[in-house]
């Protein structure tokens, strides 16, 4: 027996086969704990199945999800741009010149509703260390945010503080902020969605991988210390249905330090640059557990680790809690003996805590069969004897029942066709202005002005434009654009079509800078996956995506998948959030979503159709959601991202903007504010549908005079329709029309715009 008191060891849990173990209270259901005792051969100690519960929790296994994600693997298209896809800590593509890009989305919605400033803040440093651990310099980020209405108190809880964490972790790491999105809605109160996306840059034999490879090879934590905070994160933040009193769960949450992780960053870049590492990975989520677990099964195998080793900031932690503390800015290394001596050197130099705390070792071919061997010591004692893989590759995959919710074909029968439309000129005037200033639509300035978006020097086009493009390099012109999309009212009336249109909308907003999308990342937020309801959804969605990213040749990288978002048995609206990266060849040529240059022409690009179901005329207007989203028609955004593309390298467009929320009525404000010029519109058809409608495949361009014929032949060859409805100039926004004229001057448009937010947060 054990030496130590109080300690269980190997040796004691099979002396006590029949000990009592809290394995429910870790989030582990019965049948679960019963395969760990069948792995084992006995009971586990309480230090394996700290590591089980949160290896095998939903945030860290996708349990519930992995039948469904395979499809991007099953379905993905040929694509010779992808270096590294799912299954490392992000993806990797191919950008020209030998150079590389990695990008990832993640949550952190539950951390952020208990305690939103740490929650978010911590959220951003866990995805920047996602990239790091690819051996990239980050280089941005953005950010996807979901929110209760805006006038709630509890939004007024969580919006400032999430916005005050994200702004100062990533101000301090010095990374840009270069956009995202915002969104209010009802049944995100006690449920905020907070995703962060990171984007790295590197060559491509600077890729590094989560192994431990090479037995002999020492097994380093270097970073922050190992401290009780967000001890149970993965398993239990994240798993769990909140309810009104679950703010107080603050010692869940994870406590963020940005300069030490600024550290971090330069000295892992200076650790890669002299070839110090033969494997990497970053505590985040399962902290210690997930780094040697994941690292033992990519490599030999095999792994010893003396957890006493580890530095503490609290020496009452018990080895479980060490195991399950989610501490922040740490990393683990597999160092070569002979590069040992180096290695502690440059962490000395940048002022971080090193400490040799394991080996690798081999296995032989009946422990490898097995998964492998991992074994960790605590003051001489055995406490983890288990095979790695068994935790971190061949967890519980469940086949959740799902089924199609009764109450879909009311909901879809339900058309915002019905709804009143506004009577007259001066009501239709009145209703585009409400649309223009609703907190979903509106000016988010109050929140982007908090982030550093220019810092670095690299970026190019940042908010309020449709996505962030930065240059990837000083000695060349060559960018890469990204955005993000989510509409949680589209994919609620139509999982499958509403996924392909928030992954349609993205892939627009990148193709209106100029870029061509390349690949995908995703969030996928959802309720519980015990309900067959939300089950149904997300098996939809994912099946959307993955058909939509065949279709266009975008594979998916990564992502993240985030379930248990509800309140009760009350989900969120499915809010699956798509990320696009596209690359350009020459920042020089990129488009902005002003529309600043007197004269120009004003073309519409795409095809109308009366589709206001989901729309934000029917959410803002009737407060109404029912019917079907507008149709998807992926081979119509494939050709209008050419013709944008296309004309941003010939110089033919000044400016562009995509066709979203809002429909064309929002789109020319948004540019005319942006440019601050007035805009002078006909339109030949009814006023309502040409300016409310939310189809697809739109986007509105400013071409200068002279250059008009080429581009509408440019249109003209890929199949794009293509109107010129006006002019840019004057001080107001005037839509003539068959029945009247709507004029709106732009200190009116302004004054809505910007209002909304401000209104509620300023003082709060």
């Amino acid at each position: 027996m054990s030496e130590v008191p109080g300690l269980d060891t190997v040796i004691a849990a099979n002396d006590t086969p029949h000990i009592p173990q809290p394995y429910a209270e870790l989030g582990m259901a019965k049948d679960e704990y019963e395969r760990v005792r069948e792995i084992l051969d006995r009971r586990p100690t309480a230090s394996e199945l700290a590591i089980y519960s949160v290896m095998w929790s939903e945030h860290c296994s996708y349990k519930s999800s992995k039948v469904h994600l395979s499809q991007f693997g099953e379905k993905a298209p040929d694509n010779d741009a992808l270096l590294v896809g799912m299954g490392e800590n992000a993806g990797v593509v191919d950008v020209g010149d030998g150079r590389a890009v990695t990008f990832k989305i993640e949550s952190h919605n539950s951390p952020s509703f208990v305690e939103p400033h740490q929650g978010a803040a911590t959220g951003v440093g866990g995805i920047v260390r996602d990239i790091l651990t690819m051996g990239a310099r980050p280089v941005a980020v953005m950010d996807a945010l979901r929110f209760g209405p805006l006038e709630a108190d509890d939004t007024k809880r969580v919006l400032p503080g999430v916005v005050s964490g994200i702004s100062f972790y990533g101000n301090c790491l010095g990374l840009p902020n270069i956009g995202g999105e915002i969104g209010f809605g009802a049944g995100y109160l006690g449920n905020p969605l907070v995703n962060a996306l990171c984007v790295g840059v590197m060559r491509h034999e600077d890729i590094k991988l989560a192994q431990a490879p090479g037995p002999g090879n020492k097994v380093v934590l270097f970073g922050s210390s190992t401290g009780p905070d967000g001890i149970g994160g993965a398993s239990v933040l994240a798993s769990a249905n909140f309810d009104e009193e679950s703010h107080t769960k603050r010692p869940s949450v994870q406590v963020g330090d940005p300069f030490m992780e600024k550290l971090l960053i330069e000295c892992s870049l200076e650790l890669y640059a002299k070839d110090m590492v033969v494997g990497i990975q970053d505590l985040g989520a399962a902290g210690i557990s997930c780094a040697t677990t994941e690292l033992a099964a990519g490599g030999t195998g095999g792994m010893n680790v003396q957890l006493d080793k580890v530095p503490l900031r609290d020496h009452r932690l018990t080895p479980e809690e060490i195991l399950m503390s989610e501490s922040q800015e740490r990393m683990m290394a597999i160092v070569e003996p002979a590069k040992m001596a180096d290695f502690l050197a440059i962490c000395d130099k940048w002022g971080v805590l090193a400490d040799e705390i394991g080996e690798v070792t081999d296995v032989t071919p009946e422990e490898a069969e097995r998964g492998g061997r991992l074994v960790m010591t605590w003051h001489g004692e055995t406490i983890v004897d288990m095979p790695p893989r068994t935790a971190s590759d061949e967890g519980p995959v469940y086949r959740r029942p799902y089924a199609r919710p009764e109450s879909q074909d009311a909901l879809q029968a339900d058309d915002a066709a019905k709804l009143p439309r506004p009577q007259g000129d001066p009501e239709l005037r009145e209703q585009l202005l409400r649309v223009l200033g609703s907190p979903g639509v509106g000016d988010p300035t109050w929140i982007t002005q908090q982030y550093d978006s220019y810092v670095r020097g690299d970026t190019v086009v940042s908010t309020p434009h449709d996505s962030g493009m930065i240059r990837i390099s000083d000695d060349s012109d060559r960018g890469v654009a990204l955005a993000t999309d989510g509409h949680g009212r589209f994919t609620r009336l139509d999982p499958y079509a509403g996924t392909r249109l928030a992954y349609a909308e993205a892939y627009r907003n990148v193709s209106v800078t100029g870029a061509r999308p390349l690949a995908v990342t995703n969030c996928l937020n959802f309720g519980s996956p015990e309900d067959p309801g939300v089950m149904w959804q997300f098996a939809e969605s994912t099946r959307g995506l993955a058909d939509a990213c065949q279709q266009l040749g975008t594979p998916v990288t990564g992502g993240n998948v985030s379930f248990y978002n509800q309140t009760g048995d009350v989900p969120i609206n499915p809010t699956p959030v798509i990320g696009v990266l596209g690359v350009i060849d020459d920042v020089n040529r990129r488009l902005r979503s002003g529309f600043d240059s007197e004269g120009s022409r004003v073309f519409l690009l795409g095809e109308t159709r009366p589709e206001f179901s989901g729309s934000a005329w029917a959410d803002v207007i009737h407060e109404h959601l029912g019917g079907l989203p507008p149709k998807v028609d992926l081979a119509a955004e494939a050709a209008l991202g050419e013709v944008l593309a296309t004309a941003a390298e010939r110089g033919l467009a000044a400016a562009a903007h995509d066709l979203s929320d809002g429909g064309l009525g929002v789109a020319l404000a948004e540019s005319a504010l942006r440019g601050g010029k007035g805009l002078r519109v006909e339109l030949d058809g009814d006023a309502f549908t040409e300016l409310f409608s939310e189809s697809g495949a739109r986007a509105i361009v400013a071409v200068e005079p002279g250059q008009e014929e080429e581009f509408v032949a440019l249109a003209g060859e890929h199949g794009v329709p293509v109107t010129q409805i006006g002019t840019v100039g004057g001080d107001s926004l005037t839509v003539t029309h068959p029945g009247g004229v709507v004029e709106i001057a732009l200190t009116d448009l302004r004054t809505s715009y910007e209002a909304a937010i401000p209104a509620v947060m300023n003082g709060v």
